[in-house]
């Protein structure tokens, strides 16, 4: 009998909770504020007072049964009576706080009080409501008594009412098992190496472990990993997959994916998760919360909403959560996350698990072990880890922050004495950048001082906010404030694997502030433990041990290569030996280079694909070569290009296939990943360099950290990233089991040691050359091995 456990607060918050969705109706502490003030608070009460008291009860509702549990701020026996304490804070002033919510809070101490009154056979007690204030602490307290009856009248309606919502999850987790037993993999066949990536997935969620997979272009990543995911469903091992992305269109892939096992019987539900800016409705946009018809009365219109979504949709996309949400009234955004509760697969954005600024709180505030998470172009995860648990401040926008507020110097005096504190923080600690040669500094100590500052006017600002009526100067100084709070956020993370970098910009009269983290790998791991297991993968994860150690560094992860689906003769390897693209030999290479590509082309006509380190190189060779080639059909990115720009060069290559074209574009750019030219709409792609990053202080910063660490840092900071970038370029040409390309890798240092050894395992048909005349006879045999 599977055992349910329901958090009394959220319980409480589903079923009761009316009015108005507002930002400004919400706490905005941050978790260690509200801690420390409970602390404070559970301190000062008698001997008699005992803190954080966990309570719960339980009940069985078709055949299963469900935990209600919780913790009460605190519970005073005293002789005569008892007394239960609930603290809540919030920057609102307590009679600003709306009465919805008021209740609320009490409701959640009536269950408390119903589970303490049970349990200990009492008729009444008391009920107290410690309200904070914050930043300046102000204290509201309300009592009331409470007796036996009334706390039994109001649980009972409390379990009814979610009972009809029990009996709706019950039906869909039934349907769910039922179809996940039954459900058979969709095609006729497993490719290579497909069955052994879909068995070791079924293992490792089995084994409530973390799975690294490179699994190359066409060994079908999406199903092979949500179909034993799905499987593990029928068996109740777990009851929800997470679908970790970083694009859109790998979202598309996994929508398709869940739609193919629908054909074949799958019944479960699915969302898609659309980030807020692009799914807020055009009549919201620059609408106070006050006025705003989709918010107003949020949740009164919700539970039919969701009711209505859930019980006639399966897979819920972003035309869907639209079309309910017009109908109901309600904010798509935020429609969107409460119907995922009711969700078996939610598809989503990276981070909402890892981002510690948008982290979805009611899926990951616990560990939950009926969680499995399953991140698709994970490589991806490196640098956007990286940028996730890093802020960054500027000293700039104060001043025109304080000529703004001194319009009304009396009304936001505190505000602006906190920014002229900031602003001459900001100032002391930067004397040693300013004076350094570079104008710049990086430390490993946090700026404690600095840091105290700041909470200081994010406190200030929080009051104030309170009573203000939207503005220019309000929105301005909402902006720099949200960028504060994201900068204090960070520093809470600080540890040894971060440094702080000063920057002191005599140009701009600007100090800069970086905390900046180095190795995010604890707190990715911290992430990943939330769920029962996690399966990490991508088409390029060379090699693997580094991916293990940058996305987890844990001892006991588990790691698979799966074999590519594609015949290894399909896809030639080419590295011309005779080029040498250092940076010192830039202008020296290009004429090599232009002939590499004018005899890479000359030996079979259709389309092919240069990728260069940089811009620059990109122009330097493209003139050179449309002055000696002028014949050739050229197309090239651009520095900008918008969605249609795009669209319009991929097309290039989507038509006439027998006609030769040349696309120079950027390693590690827009067409280097992501893209699928499939067929003959790519033959052969050319990849100047090896791809490393620029040099730049924070690559430095990161290399000389792994090299304390492990003495790997330039092959961290600067060697495996860009080697990346060319096995994501490199992965354009074979798409499909029929394709047939080859690679030109253009420099000298891929026939190095230290490069062959993290070449994928399916690049087997290596050639190396070191003249344009062995390129051409290499190229000539390769092509002729294929029958017309």
């Amino acid at each position: 009998m599977a055992i349910h456990q329901i958090g009394i607060r959220e319980l409480v918050e589903f079923l009761r909770r009316t009015g108005d969705l507002s930002p400004i109706t919400s706490s905005d502490n941050s978790m260690q504020e509200g801690s420390r003030i409970h602390r404070k608070l559970q301190k000062r009460r008698p001997d008699s007072y005992q803190a954080e008291v966990g309570l719960k009860t339980a009940f069985e509702f078709l055949g299963e049964d469900y935990v209600i549990h919780g913790r009460a701020d605190g519970i005073d026996y005293q002789d005569d009576h008892v007394l239960i304490e609930e603290i809540k804070t919030s920057d609102l002033e307590f009679k600003a706080v709306p009465s919805a919510t008021i209740q609320l809070y009490w409701a959640q101490a009536q269950v408390y009080a119903y589970i303490l009154m049970t349990d200990n056979d009492l008729e009444s007690l008391e009920l107290q409501l410690t309200y904070v204030q914050t930043p300046d602490e102000q204290i509201t307290t309300k009592q009331k008594s409470y007796s036996r009856k009334e706390a039994e009248t109001f649980y009972n309606q409390l379990i009814a009412d979610y009972q009809d919502w029990l009996k709706l999850r019950h039906e869909l987790d039934e349907q769910r098992k039922k179809t996940a037993q039954a459900l058979t993999f969709p095609f006729a066949d497993y490719r290579p190496g497909q069955r052994q990536l879909a068995v070791n997935v079924y293992k490792a969620i089995m084994l409530e472990k973390h799975l690294f997979v490179e699994a190359p272009t066409g060994t079908g990543k999406t199903i092979s990993t949500l179909f034993p995911a799905i499987k593990s469903m029928g068996e109740a091992l777990i009851s929800r997959i997470f679908y970790f992305t970083a694009k859109q269109s790998t979202r598309h892939v996994a929508e398709n994916t869940i739609s193919l096992m629908a054909d074949h019987g799958l019944h479960l539900k699915s969302i898609t998760l659309t980030a807020k800016d692009k799914i807020t409705f055009a009549a919201e946009r620059d609408v106070p919360p006050e006025t705003n018809p989709y918010l107003v009365g949020y949740y009164d219109r919700i539970r039919p909403a969701i009711k209505d979504i859930v019980e006639h949709e399966d897979q819920i996309t972003k035309p869907t959560i639209e079309h309910y949400a017009e109908k109901h009234k309600v904010d798509p955004f935020e429609f969107s996350l409460d119907v995922s509760l009711f969700c078996d697969v939610i598809i989503c954005d990276y981070n909402y698990l890892f981002d510690p600024q948008v982290h979805l709180q009611r899926f990951f505030s616990v560990p939950d072990k009926q969680n499995c998470f399953l991140v698709d172009e994970v490589h991806n995860l490196v640098q956007r880890s990286r940028e996730m648990y890093s802020a960054t401040l500027t000293m700039k926008p104060i001043d025109s922050l304080i000529t703004k507020l001194s319009a009304k110097k009396t009304a936001n005096q505190k505000v602006i004495q906190k920014l002229r504190s900031l602003k001459r923080s900001f100032k002391r600690y930067s004397k040693d950048a300013e004076e350094s040669a570079a104008n710049q500094i990086a430390q490993l100590a946090p700026v404690t001082n600095f840091n105290a500052t700041l909470n200081d006017l994010i406190g200030a600002i929080h009051e104030w906010l309170a009573n203000r009526k939207p503005s220019d100067t309000v929105d301005a100084v909402v902006d720099y404030y949200l960028k504060c709070r994201h900068y204090y956020l960070i520093s809470q993370y600080y540890d040894d694997a971060y440094r702080t970098r000063i920057i002191s910009d005599a140009t701009t009269h600007d100090v800069i502030f970086r905390q900046f983290c180095l190795d995010p790998s604890k707190w990715l791991k911290e992430s990943l433990d939330l769920g029962r297991a996690a399966i990490l993968f991508s088409a390029t994860l060379s090699p693997i041990s580094y991916y293990q150690r940058v996305l987890g560094n844990e001892s006991d992860s588990l790691q698979m290569v799966s074999a590519s689906a594609f015949p290894a003769k399909n896809c030639q390897v080419i590295i011309a030996n005779n080029i040498n693209t250092l940076y010192a030999n830039r202008q020296q290479s290009i004429q090599p280079i232009c002939q590499t590509i004018a005899t890479l082309i000359s030996q079979k006509a259709g389309h092919y694909m240069i990728f260069f380190p940089s811009m620059a190189y990109l122009e330097a060779v493209l003139n050179q070569f449309m002055d000696q080639y002028p014949s050739v059909h050229v197309i090239r990115q651009e520095a900008d290009m918008d969605n249609a720009a795009r669209q319009q060069f991929l097309r290039e290559f989507q038509t006439d296939p027998q006609q030769t074209k040349v696309g120079f574009a950027l390693l590690g750019g827009i067409f280097s990943e992501g893209i699928d030219l499939k067929n003959d709409q790519l033959i052969g792609v050319g990849i100047v360099s090896v791809g490393l990053p620029g040099i730049n202080d924070e690559a430095n910063l990161i290399r000389d950290y792994f090299d304390q660490l492990n003495h790997q840092g330039f092959s961290y900071a600067y060697q495996l990233p860009g080697f990346n970038n060319v096995s994501q370029a490199a992965g354009r040409v074979i798409r499909t089991t029929t394709d047939k390309g080859v690679i030109v890798l253009m420099d000298h240092r891929f026939s190095q040691a230290r490069y062959r050894n993290i070449f994928p395992d399916h690049w087997t048909n290596v050639r190396v050359i070191n003249q344009p005349d062995q390129l051409k006879k290499q190229l000539q045999a390769f092509w002729n091995s294929f029958p017309n």
